[in-house]
């Protein structure tokens, strides 16, 4: 029965059916599949293919096979408008495929007759390769059931065979595609095996034979035939394909196979890799074989810097991470890596703006046209750079018009003189005869006749060709060598097959090892199975290039020529040579500035003799003169601070400036806690003292001691010298150099200049400023305080504090500006100087002309310039002191009598009451004792009678007579009278020396 197959596309197509119902005219009648197959039709139903009889015109139909069953003739027909299908007259069937593994023999090779599928009826014929015995029957057929009719026959080794055995070589040639290098690399290696195969010394039992087949450089093509190759017989000992891309593909799957991969012309630094491709070698040297020449060069002209600009591609991003790892290697440094996809000028304009000198560009021919147009306009060239290229461009390519840029040929030509390529060398320059025995100009005249005289220049792979000669002769020479091992482990060539690592192990030892003298130069091999090949150096010298130089990678050879031309007067730096300038003090400043602090330190000097000389003064002495001389000794060591503030590079050497450092800090830190520590006391002990309660203003005047105030700027110095003492042990000050944006000079000079800046600090400066800052800012405030606080307080045991507050005042507005202000003028050290110095000066000029020119005015003016004891020496007398020491008693006396007047007028004020009471008592008695006695009411106690005036019980009763009471309390009236209430101040001299006694 048969079996009608209809497989449907995913639509339908409605047109086609309505042209299908509505046909009476064109078209063809729907034919029969073949036997065990069906029909595909496309677009239709399979209610509309049961109901159809006519096709249209142009409609195609593809017949299926059930199974297994391959189609064998014409698989597709199509609808002709003469109403006839094509390929009418050929028949197509379904029928059974054989065994596939019948269709290849080891050592020999097998003929199908009809070519094409395995199916029934083909007849394999079955032949051994020379040096091989065929054992079983050389033909057979496959049946109607899909079997072979008969055993695969094998082809044994005849040992009596003396003739040369075959050793055939896979090849893949690329004869088009993107590199049509086979065009010149196949003529090239048949030469060589030509004379390989002539050669008695080279495997002289053995032929090698070239297999091959064009890859058009494409990797999917390549795939197909690698599977041929790999297939059918005989077995290839060896691949050699040419396309990076196909190399690829190919080294990868060949491990699988153990099969030995030599290429001739691949140079993707990506194949440089055992782990990846472990059986892979190659005769054409990888892109970064142009690395190791370009840091030989590098390192010629001393150039430690340099930056790269690429395209993004795999071969170029590979080359320039082997670069950066060789530079590193040779302490080279990258400092600018660019990379573009299209349109370079982003790149271009980072290059210039990170002042790129040394610049290796990779990229193709048509990029590096638009990469030098946005140079040109970027004026990326000239005397300050240099270009590396790769020197496989055409000569002119920088002249060719290009629509891509809108720079003129003479816009090019500026902009690439004088950069340097690096090419591999493929053709040997030195006149040498190596193992082929051909010299390199001997091997280009027989390619040349071999390719019958056609244009080098229109051949593909015709600078490649050289080396894919040496391919074949590597190949030769490496399985020459492993003839010998293999005999000792009694194996040969010939025995090998995919599944033997052992010879494919020998072979590996033999490449690797390889090193002759080829046509391309020097053959040798590296650890990654790469060519180890010259490099050509040129130079583009007035619009063409001139080679300056050879350099051998195998050997580190530099070959140089010595006629390198640059525009300037040699080789350019590597970057800008950046000149160090230190900023040093303005020396005028420092020197004036230094004249006033100088003249500071002599009126300190002047006022602290004044204030010893004259301590014994009591005017002296009721201002705390010991204090006096701290705040004097303080204010000059502050000054003295200004000096090694303006010390700087200029002065001293760089190893003693910490010592300067230091002197700062501990001068301007003690001198402070000197001078104002001991203001800043006399203006607490003043607040402490004088500003309290008055009941208890005696008790704490009695208290107000020197030691306290001593002991108080003692604890103010101790805790800024442990502080400053921690500081330098646990981070100590040092050198730093900060570093300002660079300048460049006048004149067209390569150079900059890179202005610095010494500076006093340490690790953790701001934390240790913002400590000390805070501290001494908390005193400030506090002295402010204080000193608005006992404005008004006037004592004669700090007979100066306002003029202490005074200076605090100027003191701490200076400190609380200048701080600040210099922490932001850090980088101008002249501002930062000027303003640090001259608030120390100006600080220290207010103070001591607050503090000691009113007291010199004083003892001037007043004449009081002798002590106690030299006043009595030269008087005999003490009068003046006398004086003023009864007057100080007197004032005291009269204070305590103020205490007794008051106690009296309260005391008073009670018996007044007292009797007030007792007087409304008796009034109220009084009515009642008439209305009993009826007699006339006493009359009311006299106003001088004693009896009315008695004290209260617990009191003392006065004495009756008069003169026992002093002359005030005589008359007991005045003093009791209502209205001649006694006041404070209305105390005669008199009355209060007759109370005293």
């Amino acid at each position: 029965m048969e079996l009608l197959l209809f497989i449907l596309t995913l639509t339908t197509v409605p047109s086609l059916s309505v042209a299908i119902h509505n046909s009476t005219t064109g078209g063809c009648a729907i034919i029969r599949p073949p036997r065990d197959g069906g029909i595909r039709y496309r677009g239709l139903t399979q209610e509309q293919i049961r109901s159809v009889q006519i096709l249209p015109v142009d409609y195609e139909i593809e017949y299926i096979c059930r199974g297994n069953r391959v189609i064998v003739g014409p698989k597709v027909r199509k609808c002709l408008p003469n109403g006839t299908w094509t390929d009418i007259a050929l028949h197509s069937k379904c029928l059974l495929l054989c065994p596939r593994v019948w269709t290849s023999l080891e050592n020999g090779q097998v003929a199908a007759w009809p070519p094409g599928p395995s199916v029934e009826g083909t007849v394999l014929h079955y032949s051994c390769l020379t040096g091989f015995i065929l054992l079983g029957r050389n033909a057979t057929l496959c049946t109607k059931l899909g079997k072979w009719d008969s055993p695969k026959p094998v082809c044994h080794y005849d040992r009596h065979y003396s003739g040369k055995k075959k050793l055939y070589i896979g090849a893949l040639f690329p004869m088009s595609g993107g590199w049509p290098g086979g065009q010149a690399c196949l003529p090239s290696a048949q030469m060589a095996l030509d004379l390989v195969n002539k050669r008695t010394d080279i495997l002289p039992d053995y032929e090698l034979e070239l297999i091959y087949y064009d890859s058009m450089c494409d990797p999917g093509e390549a795939t197909k035939l690698l599977y041929d190759l790999l297939y059918t017989e005989p077995i290839k000992i060896v691949l050699m394909p040419g396309c990076s891309s196909v190399s690829t593909l190919v080294a990868e799957a060949a491990r699988m196979w153990n099969l030995i991969v030599l290429s001739y012309g691949s140079s993707s630094p990506a194949l440089s890799n055992r782990q990846r491709f472990p059986t892979f070698f190659r005769t054409h040297p990888s892109a970064t074989l142009h690395n190791p020449t370009r840091v030989q060069l590098f390192q010629k002209w001393k150039w430690t810097k340099i930056a790269t600009i690429q395209q993004t591609t795999e071969v170029f991003t590979s080359t320039l991470d082997d670069l950066e790892q060789r530079v590193k290697e040779a302490g080279i440094e990258i400092s600018v890596r660019q990379s573009f996809l299209t349109d370079p000028a982003v790149a271009v304009k980072n290059l210039k703006r990170q002042d790129a000198r040394i610049i290796v560009g990779l990229f193709y021919e048509t990029e590096a046209r638009k990469v030098f147009c946005e140079v040109f306009k970027e004026k990326l060239y000239g005397k300050k750079h240099v270009w590396f290229l790769i020197g496989w461009y055409a000569d002119n390519w920088f002249k060719i018009k290009d629509p891509a840029i809108n720079c003129t040929v003479e816009n090019m030509t500026e902009a690439v003189e004088g950069h340097v390529t690096t090419e591999i060398v493929m053709l040997n320059p030195e006149t040498v005869r190596g193992a082929s025995n051909l010299t390199s100009q001997e091997f280009l005249a027989q390619l040349m006749s071999r390719l019958g005289g056609k244009n080098p220049e229109e051949t593909g792979g015709f600078q490649e060709a050289p080396l894919a000669y040496d391919a074949v002769w590597a190949l030769a020479l490496a399985l020459n060598k492993t003839v010998g091992p293999l005999k000792a482990k009694g194996r040969r060539l010939e025995d090998f097959n995919y599944n033997n690592r052992d010879i494919t192990a020998e072979i590996y030892r033999a490449l690797n090892t390889s090193s002759f003298e080829g046509v391309s130069g020097h053959v040798v091999f590296d650890a990654q199975g790469s060519r180890m090949a010259w490099t050509l150096i040129e130079q583009l010298q007035g619009g063409s290039y001139k080679k300056i130089g050879y350099y051998d990678s195998s050997k580190g050879n530099l070959s140089w020529y010595g006629n390198d031309k640059w525009i300037g007067s040699g080789p350019p730096a590597d970057q800008t040579v950046v000149i160090e300038e230190f900023r040093f003090l303005s020396q005028k400043l420092f020197i004036s500035v230094s004249v006033f602090a100088g003249l500071g330190i002599l009126l300190g000097i002047v006022c602290l003799t004044f204030n010893i000389y004259n301590s014994n003064v009591r005017y002296i002495q009721n201002s705390q003169p010991y204090l006096n001389n701290m705040t004097a000794v303080g204010c000059m060591m502050a000054l003295a601070a200004v000096f090694p503030l303006g010390i700087d590079g200029h002065h001293v050497h760089r190893a003693q400036f910490p010592v300067v450092c230091q002197f700062r800090l501990w001068l301007l830190g003690l001198g402070f806690s000197l001078a104002y520590g001991s203001m800043f006391t006399k203006i607490w002990w003043v607040h402490t003292v004088f500003t309290k309660k008055d009941e208890k203003k005696e008790k704490r005047k009695q208290h107000l001691e020197p030691w306290k105030l001593y002991a108080t700027v003692g604890v103010l110095l101790a805790i800024d010298i442990l502080s400053l003492m921690i500081w330098q042990i646990v981070d100590p000050l040092h050198i730093t150099v900060e570093k300002f944006t660079r300048e460049a000079p006048k004149g067209d000079l390569d150079v900059l200049i890179q202005p610095l800046l010494e500076h006093c600090s340490s690790e953790k400066m701001n934390t240790w400023l913002g400590v000390v800052y805070g501290y001494k800012g908390l005193l400030l405030l506090l002295g402010i305080f204080l000193a608005y606080e006992t404005k008004s307080v006037s004592t004669e045991k700090i007979n100066d504090h306002r003029a202490v507050g005074m200076a605090i005042y100027n003191v701490a507005v200076l400190c609380m500006i200048t701080a600040p202000v210099t922490m932001i003028l850090s980088s101008q050290q002249d501002a930062s100087f000027a303003f640090a110095s001259l608030a120390i000066v100006f600080s220290v000029y207010i103070t001591l002309v607050v503090l000691f020119i009113p007291k010199m005015r004083r003892l001037i003016t007043r004449g009081e310039w002798q002590s106690e004891q030299q006043d009595t020496m030269k008087t005999g007398s003490s009068t003046n002191n006398n004086d003023e020491e009864k007057s100080r008693q007197l004032e005291r006396e009269n204070r305590e009598l103020q205490k007794i007047i008051q106690e009296k007028e309260e005391r008073v004020s009670e018996l007044r009451s007292q009797l007030a009471e007792r007087q409304a008592l008796r009034s109220r008695r009084r009515p009642s004792t008439q209305n009993q006695n009826h007699s006339t009411p006493p009359p009311p106690p006299s106003q001088n009678d004693p009896k009315s005036l008695l004290p209260p019980p617990g009191y003392p009763v006065p004495s009756s007579e008069n003169h026992s009471l002093p002359p005030s309390f005589s008359n007991s009236s005045n003093l009791y009278q209502p209205d001649s209430k006694i006041g404070r101040n209305h105390c005669h001299t008199s009355r209060l020396q007759l109370l005293y006694k």
